[in-house]
């Protein structure tokens, strides 16, 4: 039987591997594929694996690309809206790889037309879960999380009782500043900030590595999609990244969860699509990986973004509403050389703060509305201290 499939942010990393693991598997059909910006790729895309329909979300690329697109027979529309209009009966698996919060509308969209959804986007669920969750019981939509760590965590505790849970680890890389020794002084370049030693990332994912808050992130999804107390999570750094995740059983047994660092991996296992044979020679690599296994503790002085983990509220607010949004931007601003790199941690552990937000870390959002609106709130409010800020 023919799996269908939707692929959403398409063109960046894990939409692109996505696409790698059902290369020339004529199980699969590729039924729709979304993208911004990326239009020229994403019409390779749609040519290469046959797609009638993309959705973009730029009006002027719309309107540019129309005509290329038609010539084709491809179907181009403006805006995830037209998801519903496309798919008429639910599809086998949905891919949910946009970055930001503005892949949190497309996920609650796309729900109700999934048999199962696969989401990498970690601001979704950070923002979001509540939400997630009721439309996935009301859909009765199966997640399947294809983050590496969370990923191996599902593995790992998928036909486990949760109350013989006692702790997880979540591994970090410790990114390009691991072994250096950076001085609050320097003037951080953006080639070396991006520059991560196991993996090809886009910018905005490789400066959250750098600065440790992308495990800041991954800390509180694994805390929602888990139904996790923040007592019950650490965080371990281990350069090679080859285990994901680590699980401690009530009983004294522990589980962990290796594989290399190429995504390709949680997602065909996800699809049901993993390579049956391994060669002879990736075992080998694979064994000489266990046998060098460094397992570090973080260092909070070095990684003060870390800190935030004692600030997270145990009860879903607007607290991570408030912190993905400023990080959001602080990291926008660096990238565009307007601030330099350790403004990112010296500005959001000082707003975070705020008498400001505090406020809100008492108030639950109720719809994606809610969201939408604090994520304006904050960033009005950023831009005003920015404004004042040397």
């Amino acid at each position: 039987m023919i799996k269908k499939i939707i692929i959403l942010g398409s063109t960046g990393s894990i939409g692109q591997s996505t696409l790698d693991v059902i290369k020339n598997n004529k199980k699969f059909r590729v039924l729709v594929l979304t993208s911004n910006n990326n239009i020229k790729i994403l019409y390779k895309q749609a040519v290469r694996y046959r797609v009638k329909n993309v959705i973009i979300e730029n009006y002027n690329n719309y309107i540019k690309y129309k005509d290329l697109f038609k010539k084709k027979k491809i179907n181009l529309h403006l805006g995830i809206s037209f998801l519903k209009k496309i798919v008429k009966k639910k599809v086998d698996y949905c891919i949910n790889s946009i970055s930001g919060i503005s892949g949190l509308e497309p996920t609650i969209q796309s729900i109700p037309l999934t048999k199962n959804i696969l989401i990498a986007n970690k601001e979704s669920i950070i923002t979001g879960w509540p939400i997630i969750k009721k439309k996935l019981n009301q859909h009765k939509t199966n997640f399947i999380p294809i983050d590496s760590e969370h990923f191996s965590i599902f593995q790992l505790i998928k036909n486990e009782n949760n109350k013989n849970l006692s702790r997880i680890i979540l591994t970090a890389s410790g990114g390009p500043f691991l072994n250096q020794n950076i001085k609050k002084s320097d003037d951080i370049k953006i080639k070396d900030v991006i520059k991560h030693p196991n993996w090809r990332m886009g910018k905005k994912i490789s400066v959250d590595s750098a600065t440790m808050m992308n495990k800041v992130f991954e800390f509180i999804e694994a805390k929602k999609i888990f139904n996790l107390k923040n007592d019950q999570i650490s965080i371990l750094i281990h350069p090679t990244s080859f285990i994901h995740a680590i699980v401690f059983f009530k009983g004294e047994i522990i589980k962990m969860l290796a594989h290399n660092t190429k995504m390709t991996v949680p997602i065909a296992y996800a699809l049901d699509a993993y390579r049956k044979n391994i060669k002879k020679i990736y075992i080998q690599n694979d064994l000489k990986k266990l046998n060098n296994i460094k397992l570090i503790n973080p260092d909070f002085v070095k990684f003060p973004l870390l800190n935030l983990i004692k600030t997270i509220p145990e009860k879903d607010s607007y607290f991570e509403t408030i912190l993905v949004t400023l990080n959001d931007e602080l990291v926008k601003n660096y990238l565009n050389s307007n601030i330099k790199y350790f403004y990112i941690e010296k500005y959001l552990l000082k707003l975070i703060k705020s008498p400001f937000f505090k406020k809100y870390y008492k108030l639950k959002p109720k719809n994606i509305f809610d969201i939408k609106n604090m994520v304006n709130i904050t960033k009005k409010y950023l831009n005003l201290k920015l404004s004042k800020y040397d």
